[in-house]
């Protein structure tokens, strides 16, 4: 069986950037749960582990929640 897809090294690049984003931005997990009207901060914690993968849609969110242009961030996961 190969490796799960939230781990390939590229999606384990975009995971540091999420983070460092929110990071960036001044934000805690609960607090970009909440700009993102997710229900709760674990979701943020799942998604910068890795247990879970976020969809075009909550990226695009995430980064505008964060300051972060959505073009510009595909550039960096691309890097």
């Amino acid at each position: 069986m190969g490796t799960r897809p939230q781990h390939d090294v590229a999606y384990r690049h975009l995971r540091s950037l999420l983070r460092q984003w929110r990071l960036d931005a001044g934000l805690t997990q609960p607090e970009l749960a909440k700009k993102m009207r997710k229900r709760h901060h674990t979701w943020v914690q799942k998604s910068e582990s890795g247990d879970r993968r976020l969809d075009p849609v909550e990226f695009v969110r995430w980064c505008r929640a964060c300051g972060v242009n959505p073009a510009k961030a595909i550039n960096l996961i691309d890097e």
